[in-house]
């Protein structure tokens, strides 16, 4: 098939990926891109490289698919490099179309506007993928391949791919021969591997299992081994929503905490499946696990790379999950019973920890029908309850930068409001997290999505500042200048609406997320209150936390 340029090309192989709307900056090393996909789908013109890939990452995690970004060459691609490693972190499925200078003078060292140094080797080190378009024959080839690598499934953990192009090439005609790019084989456990953790299974009479991020696609089956086990069920951040967090089982994203620590040793066998095990979520991998442990993961590297196993099985969630169910036995009498005792306890302790700030996670939950996104970028309020406390209902709507970056919230909020326009998205926010792409506020006011953006406006970086006043003896850069919100709301044509007062919490966000467009919500936490238990985050600090058995839980208080 022949296109007459490249831009046409890039269309025709979006629509093949379901891609109706895409995020950049429009840019003379990429303006056949951008003219087409503003003709025939939708352009997002944000304001930064970096949000354009934020936003495209959560429409794919918002949608459970693979969303798009388009950046200039050299400073332009050089900016998504950051968010591309958020990417890369999560796994989260982005394809990232950047320009190239033309290619008569590619590597030349010139200095061609907007070159830079072996662009293609910095992209290789942020991307799961990336490749250069050497001609008109290949690209819609090079396209697809990046596409497949980029998208999530059991052959793969998926992840970022970058493709450069270079502008003469963009605007030449393209000959493209569409081929189906081939996906590699599916890992699976041999019958005597799934025989052998089966009966391990079949003996637990005190069974835990723990989601990660690789559970996500695999909701009925895991349901369906929490019912035959009668296990409680944590997981980590990523892993949220997998199983409804108003299930009786769900533990949630609490295994650090004391009750689930002691529920752990306790266990009498894990199953774990598609974690990673990350430092904030492990107490610094000081969190024991049981030696009776069952770990399931399509990647064979992660298969006892943090913790011992004593039964790997590599191979996708959901059939191994299903073979493995084939083997359970209930649990003894009495465990259903302490699962739920742990799973209302660790839910009191945090609800009573953060003080004030639990009206308005109550408040959010009750405006909020169960299919919204709930975007949170790294802040206090978002680490200490609304990764834990505020409840998530499919993993779809649970969008938070997984490689702890501040700054990518309104980015990824304004991305997954604009793939799912059916309902209402919050952001959480805080103040200086938002500071670091506050222009991404006038995309917000120009595409007008119906977004609720929380703002926790507590004057600085309070997550640095906290540990700063806890273990140190002076604050040094976490006091900030904050604008007026109301008069930067107003200036960029936003609602604004304020909380100062727990009661203020339901009656604002309620009318914030009934409005069919964006509002900024401004939380002053210095009339709200403070958190009973102010929030240090869960690292070790070299002579002052001397073990890794005990450092500060997320939510501020020690284990």
């Amino acid at each position: 098939m022949r296109h007459d340029n490249g831009g046409d090309l890039l269309v025709t192989v979006l629509r093949e990926l379901g891609i109706d709307t895409v995020f950049g900056i429009v840019s003379v090393h990429n303006l056949p891109l951008v003219e087409a996909v503003d003709r025939d789908l939708r352009f997002v013109p944000v304001r930064h490289e970096a949000s354009a890939v934020n936003a495209a990452d959560a429409y794919g995690r918002a949608r459970g698919s693979i969303g798009c970004a388009l950046t200039s060459t050299g400073t332009g691609a050089g900016n998504a490099a950051g968010s591309l490693i958020e990417s890369l972190s999560a796994g989260s499925s982005v394809l990232h179309v950047t320009g190239q200078v033309e290619s008569a003078f590619l590597g030349s060292g010139r200095g061609f506007i907007h070159e830079t140094k072996d662009q293609l080797g910095m992209l290789t080190a942020v991307s799961a993928h990336a490749a250069s378009i050497p001609d008109t024959e290949q690209a819609g080839r090079i396209l697809r391949e990046a596409a497949r690598a980029a998208l999530r499934g059991p052959a793969g953990p998926g992840g970022p791919a970058s493709v450069e192009w270079p502008i003469d090439l963009q605007y030449a005609a393209q000959n493209d021969a569409p081929v189906a790019p081939a996906f590699p084989a599916v890992p699976a456990p041999t019958e005597g591997e799934l025989a052998a953790a089966g009966a391990l299974l079949a003996s637990a009479r005190r069974p835990l299992v723990w989601a990660g991020g690789g559970a996500t696609g695999a909701r009925r089956e895991l349901s369906g081994l929490l019912e035959a086990t009668g296990a409680g069920l944590l997981t980590s951040n990523s892993g949220r929503g997998t199983v409804p967090e108003d299930h009786e089982q769900v533990i949630g994203n609490f295994a650090t905490s004391p009750a689930a620590r002691s529920l752990l040793a306790d266990a009498d066998v894990l199953v774990t499946v598609g974690t990673h095990f990350r430092s904030n979520e492990t107490a610094d991998y000081g969190l024991e696990l049981p030696a009776a442990h069952i770990q399931i993961d399509h990647d064979a590297k992660a298969l006892g790379r943090v913790y011992p196993i004593a039964h790997p099985l590599h191979g996708d969630a959901a059939p191994t999950l299903t073979a493995l169910t084939g083997h359970a036995a209930p649990a003894e009498a009495g465990w259903r019973d302490r699962v739920r005792a742990v799973r209302a306890e660790v839910r009191a302790t945090l609800h009573d920890a953060i003080g004030p700030q639990a009206a308005i996670c109550e408040a959010i939950r009750a405006a909020l029908p169960r299919e919204a996104v709930v975007a949170r970028d790294v802040t206090i309020p978002s680490s200490s309850w609304g990764n834990r406390l505020l409840e998530m209902y499919d993993p779809r709507n649970n969008v938070f930068p997984r490689g702890g970056g501040i700054g990518q919230g309104l980015g990824m909020g304004i991305g997954a409001a604009l793939a799912r326009p059916g309902s209402p998205t919050v952001v959480m926010a805080g103040d200086g997290g938002l500071a670091v792409h506050l222009g991404e506020l006038l995309t917000l006011a120009q595409e007008r999505p119906r977004l609720t953006l929380i703002v926790f406006n507590d004057g600085g970086y309070g997550v640095l500042r906290n540990m700063q006043d806890r273990y140190g003896e002076r604050r040094s850069g976490v006091d900030l200048v904050t604008p007026d919100f109301e008069l930067l709301a107003r200036a960029c044509g936003l609602p604004h609406l304020r909380i100062s007062a727990e009661e203020h919490a339901a009656p604002v966000l309620r009318r914030a997320v009934a409005s069919n467009g964006p509002t900024l919500v401004e939380v002053d936490l210095t009339a709200l209150g403070p958190m009973k238990n102010p929030f240090t985050p869960p690292v070790r600090i070299p002579g002052r936390w001397p073990t890794r058995t005990a450092p500060p839980l997320e939510g501020g208080t020690r284990p």
